[in-house]
């Protein structure tokens, strides 16, 4: 969930919005393309007969490839097709949107609690050629509405851990002082913590200033901590309860929310900045912090792999462990595997603007020129038989990483859906006031157990 992905939409369904105007950024590839094309010449003619094909997107750092996409998918079908933007508070947008005339035909859901809020909206697409193309265990993981049918088609498989710098690592391994001394060695949350404290202690010696990045609170990095971190103690306790994991139930009892106190500690203490700044750090700084080799680990996904390219980072350097815990048995623990991305059509929509929409997924997941952008250009891991090829195969040494944990036999970690955005808001809130000093560990675990017992009540009330 890319620090835009996981840019996470601030408010559920039904609840207290902030003010639209500073939550939209619009950008219809339609308008933007017009004033160029024009000036080249090159209009492209569109027939109305069509149909038309509005997708509204959620994922910012996507949205140029997605523009390119629209265009050609347009160029090639004579069928009107546009993308917007909205890249925070996506339920709200998409609420204004729909009011429209000529709303979306395209849209995304995160997850189960979304799209309970949506189900109305969500066209059944058990007959699709999109839904016909998923790889058989996939088709388990799609959404799904009250009569079972898929409403919601998964359409990005990411996996996350705490990403490391393996020069920098070596240099820890090989130093007089250190306690662990391979990476083989590095496989639990004891050796962890070993690990991280000698950096912390010895982070002149080592050259940066602090054992992990700064663990950012702020909108742009708080989802590793209110989404993607509790979803490791989730993991566990539905494990244990024998617990659905594709569902959303009415309580949890909060079992491994001292394991993530370990965890969380050692993010806001042994790290590049002292826990009082942690309000006000940014996604931006923390991926700056590892590019720039000022820490040692940092706690994201694959999505983050361009971004660190494009500021230098060496592949040969980017390495990736499980978010460790302390939980028994997590010397086999592999990464966290997250679908929050999925496709769903406008069930109200003109039949005709459905079927258009059915074609522009269906061109996505089928055409060169689409299955290229989206594996190589977006990076992205899709569910799909069509994207089987070598060509298609996306080059990323943290997908690669992910792939050798899965082949070796470890375990992966399945991030499940949280009850709300407001749950996860409500999460972070209680974690920046423990980690400042303002609160408890126990104002934590009452929001993580309490407040999702609320939530539920109000998200998916009848």
């Amino acid at each position: 969930m890319s620090k835009e992905s996981h840019y996470r939409e601030v408010m559920m369904a039904g609840r207290t919005w902030n003010t639209i105007a500073k939550a939209i950024g619009l950008v219809s590839v339609a308008a933007l393309s017009f004033g160029a094309l024009a000036a080249c010449g090159n209009t492209t003619a569109v027939d109305s007969s069509k149909g038309r094909v509005y997708y509204l997107n959620k994922k910012a750092e996507e949205q140029e490839k997605w523009e390119a996409l629209a265009q050609a998918f347009q160029d090639e079908t004579g069928i009107e097709t546009q993308i917007q933007l909205s890249a925070t508070d996506y339920d709200q947008t998409l609420r204004s949107e729909m009011a429209k005339d000529e709303a979306p035909t395209m849209f995304q859901a995160d997850g189960p609690s979304f799209m309970y809020s949506w189900l109305d909206y969500a066209a059944d697409m058990s007959d699709s050629k999109i839904y016909g193309e998923l790889t058989d265990n996939y088709k388990d993981r799609t959404l799904k509405n009250a009569d079972g049918k898929p409403v919601g088609i998964p359409y990005a498989v990411e996996s996350y851990g705490i990403i490391y710098n393996k020069s920098l690592l070596k240099k820890y391994f090989d130093a007089s002082w250190s306690s662990v001394k391979s990476i083989d060695d590095l496989n639990n949350f004891k050796a962890l913590k070993t690990v991280a404290d000698e950096i912390q202690e010895h982070k002149d010696d080592m050259g940066v200033k602090g054992a992990f990045t700064s663990a950012g609170m702020d909108t742009s990095s708080g989802f590793r901590y209110n989404f993607h971190l509790p979803s490791v103690p989730l993991f566990y306790e539905y494990r244990d309860d024998g617990v659905d994991m594709n569902s959303v139930p009415e309580t949890v009892k909060g079992t491994y929310v001292d394991y993530m106190k370990n965890i969380y500690d050692l993010y806001i203490t042994d790290a590049t900045v002292p826990a009082s700044a942690i309000s006000g750090k940014t996604m931006d700084d923390a991926t700056s912090e590892f590019a720039l080799g000022e820490a040692v680990f940092f706690q994201d996904g694959v999505w983050i792999y361009t971004n660190l390219q494009d500021q230098g980072f060496p592949d040969e350097d980017l390495g990736v462990l499980p978010i460790y815990m302390g939980v028994d048995g997590e010397e086999k623990q592999g990464l966290n595997q997250v679908i929050s991305n999925y496709w769903c059509v406008n069930s109200k929509a003109s039949q005709k603007d459905q079927e258009a929409t059915q074609q522009f997924l269906e061109w996505l997941v089928t055409s060169d020129t689409a299955r290229e952008s989206i594996s190589q250009d977006m990076g992205l891991v899709t569910p799909f038989k069509t994207f089987d090829e070598e060509a298609y195969t996306v080059k990323n040494p943290l997908v690669e990483a992910n792939r050798e944990y899965q082949k070796n036999g470890y375990y992966d970690v399945i991030s499940v859906s949280t009850v709300s955005h407001q749950w996860e808001q409500s999460l972070g809130s209680a974690e920046l006031n423990y980690a400042q000093g303002q609160g408890d560990w126990d104002a934590v675990k009452k929001v993580f157990t309490d407040d999702w017992a609320k939530e539920y009540k109000l998200a998916f009330a009848k």
